[in-house]
């Protein structure tokens, strides 16, 4: 029963997908909040909400070691939220996001 039990531990993946993401702002007057998400080991994500009385416009330049960097672009009304998610080739080791946002 134990070399079952130490079987079973054994196929259990070790880890999660889980790596670090660098998230560097430049909000230039809007109020947006910023939050990240780990979607899979070659997905990550970040979630946007925009809790300022005026429309603001987004950009989001992702960025996985030597992979070409990919821009996402989003306008989000008053009191609206929106996801800005990318996919690269390879697994993500660290994912750097510069979001830049203005009114």
């Amino acid at each position: 029963m134990k070399k079952l039990a130490c079987a079973l531990i054994a196929l259990l993946p070790l880890s999660a997908f889980a790596y670090p993401i660098d998230v560097e702002r430049q909000l230039n007057g809007a109020e947006v909040s910023v939050s990240t998400q780990e979607v899979d080991h070659n997905i990550g994500a970040v979630v946007l909400y925009n809790y300022g009385q005026s429309q603001a416009q987004c950009s989001a330049v992702f960025r996985n070691g030597p992979e070409a960097p990919r821009t996402r672009k989003v306008t989000l009304e008053p009191g609206a939220s929106s996801n800005l998610t990318m996919k690269f080739a390879r697994s993500i080791i660290r994912l750097r996001v510069e979001l830049t946002c203005g009114i």
